[in-house]
C-alpha cells in the first residue's frame, strides 16, 4: 500500500460533468525552449481541476494558454488546439478580449486595481457593455461581491480603495472582479501562496461554492490543496502531463511511478 502524506481528499462528485476545456496535443515554445510537450487534457464542467507539480514543470506556462496569456510573450509560440464549448480558442477569428471575459485569471498575489472597492468590480461589466444603468451595474457588483463572500465586509465602504483591504480580502476581491464579467471558467494561478492559513481557508471554501456554476482551473504547489479543493488532479513534470485523473486515484493510487515519487516526497 503506498504510503500517502496526511492528505484529507474530497471524493470526486457523484455526477459526471461535461467537458468544458478540451486540449489536443498543446505545446509551447519560449524561443528555442520546449517548455510544455504535447499536452492533451478534458476538463469537465461545474469542477475544480488541480494542476500540481514541481517548480518549473509547465503547470502555470498551460494555465496561460487556456486564456491565451501566452500571446502577449513576444517569443512564445503555441502550437495545437485548446477548445472550449466545441469552439477552437486559436483561431485567428476569435475575439480575444471576448475570450478573456469568459475565461476569468486570478492571479498569485492579489493585484486589486488603484480604484475603489466598487470601481474594481465594475470596471469589466462597464467595458464589456454587461450593464445599461447605474441600477444594472450596482446588481452585478453586489452580486459578484456577494459570490465571493465579501460583500458583508465591505458594504459599507465601497468607495474605499481596494488596496486598503487585507491581502485575504483583496484577493477574494479580485474573484469578484473575475467573475462580474459572467466567466464560464475561471483560471486560478497560485491563488492562495501569498496568503495566510485563516485566508486560505476562506479561499478554498469558496472555490467550492463556484464550482457549482464554474469550470474551475487550479494551480497549486500544495498537494494538500489540491486533494482539499479539486475534484481532479493533473501531474505535470518536466513539461509534460504525466497523468491525469479523479483527485482521489491520483493521490492514492497513482499510475505512474513519477507521479507516485512527487506525492510521497521523493522529489519537488
Amino acid at each position: 500500500m503506498l504510503k500517502m502524506p496526511n492528505l484529507e481528499i474530497h471524493q470526486p462528485d457523484a455526477v459526471k460533468h461535461d467537458t468544458k476545456v478540451s486540449a489536443q496535443d498543446v505545446n509551447v515554445y519560449y524561443g528555442e525552449k520546449h517548455a510544455l510537450q504535447n499536452v492533451s487534457v478534458n476538463i469537465p464542467d461545474r469542477s475544480v481541476m488541480a494542476f500540481i507539480g514541481p517548480s518549473g514543470c509547465g503547470k502555470s506556462t498551460f494555465l496561460r494558454c487556456i486564456n491565451r496569456m501566452n500571446d502577449t510573450i513576444p517569443i512564445a509560440k503555441v502550437t495545437g488546439k485548446i477548445i472550449i464549448d466545441n469552439q477552437d480558442i486559436y483561431d485567428p477569428s476569435l475575439d480575444v478580449v471576448q475570450l478573456r471575459a469568459r475565461v476569468g485569471m486570478v492571479f498569485q498575489k492579489p493585484n486589486p486595481f488603484p480604484k475603489s472597492i466598487y470601481e474594481n468590480v465594475a470596471y469589466g461589466p462597464r467595458i464589456h457593455g454587461l450593464s445599461h444603468s447605474k441600477a444594472d451595474l450596482d446588481e452585478i457588483v453586489n452580486a459578484s461581491l456577494e459570490k465571493a463572500g465579501l460583500w458583508k465586509e465591505v458594504k459599507d465602504r465601497l468607495n474605499d480603495p481596494g488596496t486598503g483591504l487585507s491581502g485575504g480580502q483583496q484577493q477574494r476581491l479580485c474573484i469578484a472582479r473575475a467573475i462580474a464579467v459572467n466567466p464560464e471558467v475561471i483560471l486560478m494561478d497560485e491563488p492562495c501562496s501569498a496568503l495566510d492559513p485563516i485566508a486560505t481557508a476562506k479561499i478554498e471554501e469558496l472555490i467550492d461554492e463556484l464550482r457549482q456554476n464554474y469550470c474551475i482551473i487550479i494551480v497549486t504547489h500544495s498537494m494538500q490543496q489540491a486533494a482539499r479543493v479539486s475534484q481532479r488532479t493533473a501531474f505535470f513534470h518536466l513539461g509534460t502531463l504525466v497523468e491525469e485523473g479523479n483527485t482521489t486515484d491520483i493521490f492514492t493510487n497513482p499510475k505512474d511511478q513519477r507521479t507516485q515519487d512527487y506525492i510521497t516526497g521523493r522529489f519537488g
